[in-house]
């Protein structure tokens, strides 16, 4: 067996370095260039997407009683692949049959496993690129880069982070205890990290790997099984992870049963099965408010970790940059048409205006100015295509046909030219007074906006810190020139348990969150309990147990 973990050891040691400084870092390059990658990358990912596509899908030695799989591109065809499906009890037994072997390799073997699933995935980053656009209906560059690269930095901050925990308390030590005259007490003192068990990682279906792999990786390098639970309409993107990971596994002498696939049907989940069964002590979860709710409510003493929805807010005050602004917004709302739980939804602008560098810009001006902005960036129907994206539920443009009757609108939503047989909507903009509707107080999934008529700028950082505090959001954006309100302002959002970004004007969106610099999510309001990555989500995964006996 190869030593994976002095094979990645630099690797690892960046990580931590980075996590530690908080700067500009990655592992993995999120250009899907040629000269990175190798020059027949794109086409050798392509082609191994579509040799994929009607077959069913290999998993050596998976446990298997069945086949399911229905999944249906955004993009419009069908991916006609079958996954091996297995009854929740006998996916328990498999996962508990190779738990000891997995909780006794020591925790650099377990790190240097991790390390080589990383690289691995990332080698094959043009493959899974495709598999998560035609699950997710990301734009290809998107998917390449949120799906591959970006999904892989946030597994290795994860396996770094386990990686300083578990080597917080050293392995052995000797005590000697002082006895006056008599001779000192002396014992050999030894540390074992035990991990708690059966790790249930439950995927989303519009990022399937970059919300999972912190789950995934912070519980298998810390010693705990990994059953991964895909979305129904998701499920290639992380039937490769687990692929790549048993294969990996296998390779090393361990049993690949450490990781299973748990591939399901719309209508027939197994879910909620797997949530309440007693054997699994850690649960990552992605998705709605309602269902994290009953998951916290009955997952039978489990750890579980919430990444769920909320209400981002944008408060607009005064700004030195009016075009740049819009833009930024504009760009903010169109992008993977507002899928992303980072995606801004409500705008809260002073009814009376507000300053900027071409003088005073009335309520009117500012929504008309972002609506504008969306539509000279969506202008061009292939560049449309490129930052919107597709849908990847119906049920989303349902809510948007729905949601035109909350407000005035401002700018219509209207599928994107170009795209025949591809389900895609750009933003819906609407006008309302907050002191009229409470419209804006739900999180509406999708290309849907408010621009929100508020007292003043106070009023809408109270209004969008008080509805981070009650019904959750993950991200917050300021516009401000004046310093001491952005610092007041800062201190609202901080306890209201939200990340706040300030005038982006330029090629940073509030959306984006980095690897190794920016925490995704704080637990600190309803919208999520974890945080990604922190030492939080990983330290509650293992215990310390210790033996002790007398130095001889």
């Amino acid at each position: 067996m190869n030593n994976l973990f002095e094979r990645h050891r630099q690797t690892l040691e960046a990580a931590q370095k980075a996590a530690a400084e908080r700067g500009y870092w990655s592992a993995y390059p999120e250009v899907p260039s040629g000269k990175i990658y190798g020059e027949t990358a794109k086409d050798d990912g392509l082609a191994a997407y579509n040799a994929k596509l009607g077959k069913s899908f290999s998993l050596p030695a998976h446990p298997e009683e069945s086949r399911v799989g229905a999944e249906v591109s955004p993009f419009g065809p069908a991916l006609g692949i079958t996954y091996p499906a297995a009854r929740v009890e006998t996916l328990i037994s498999a996962s508990q049959a190779a738990a000891q072997a997995w909780a006794s390799a020591p925790p650099e073997q377990r790190v240097g496993i991790c390390l080589e699933i990383l690289a691995r995935l990332n080698r094959a980053s043009f493959e899974m690129a495709n598999a998560v656009m035609h699950t997710t209906g990301q734009a290809f560059a998107m998917a390449f880069q949120a799906g591959g690269p970006h999904a892989q930095d946030r597994g290795l901050e994860a396996v770094a982070y386990a990686w300083m925990e578990m080597t917080r308390t050293p392995s052995q030590a000797v005590w000697t205890k002082p006895q006056g005259k008599a001779e000192p007490i002396v014992l050999e003192k030894r540390w074992r990290i035990v991990p708690r068990g059966i790790g249930l990682v439950i995927g989303c279906q519009t990022f399937p790997t970059w919300n999972s792999y912190p789950g995934l990786f912070a519980s298998l390098a810390t010693g705990n099984t990994v059953i991964v639970k895909p979305h129904p309409g998701a499920i290639l993107p992380l039937a490769i992870t687990v692929a790549v990971a048993r294969e990996v596994l296998a390779e090393q002498g361990l049993p690949a049963d450490v990781v299973l696939l748990a591939a399901d049907t719309t209508g027939a989940e197994i879910t909620r099965d797997l949530v309440t069964h007693p054997a699994v002590s850690i649960i990552d979860y992605t998705g709605s408010n309602a269902f994290g709710e009953w998951t916290r409510a009955n997952a039978a003493g489990a750890q579980v970790y919430t990444e769920e929805a909320g209400a981002n807010s944008i408060v607009i005050s005064s700004t030195n940059d009016f075009a740049g602004m819009c833009n930024n917004i504009a760009f903010s709302l169109s992008l993977y048409s507002g899928q992303m739980c980072t995606a801004p939804q409500n705008i809260f602008v002073p009814r009376g205006g507000i300053v900027t560098e071409q003088g005073l810009k009335s309520y009117d001006e500012v929504a008309g100015g972002i609506a504008s902005a969306i539509d000279s960036l969506l202008s061009d129907p292939a560049r449309a295509a490129g930052v919107c994206g597709a849908i990847a539920n119906p049920a989303t443009l349902a809510r948007v046909e729905a949601a035109r009757g909350l407000g005035r609108v401002v700018r219509d939503s209207a599928p994107i030219a170009g795209a025949p047989g591809a389900r895609t909507a750009t933003p819906l903009v609407l006008a309302v007074d907050a002191d009229d509707t409470d419209a804006h107080e739900e999180e509406r999934f999708g290309p849907i906006a408010f621009v929100i008529a508020v007292g003043s700028a106070d009023d809408g950082i109270r209004r969008a810190a008080d509805l981070a505090r009650s019904k959750g959001a993950i991200t917050a954006a300021l516009y401000e020139t004046d310093r001491a309100r952005i610092e007041a302002a800062a201190g609202d959002f901080a306890f209201a348990g939200v990340n706040l970004s300030v005038n982006l004007t330029g090629g940073i969106f509030v959306n984006q969150s980095a690897a190794f610099s920016d925490f995704h999510v704080t637990g600190g309001n309803p919208s999520g309990n974890a945080s990604l990555t922190d030492a939080a989500f990983v330290a509650n995964r293992f215990r310390v147990a210790m033996w002790r006996q007398p130095k001889t």
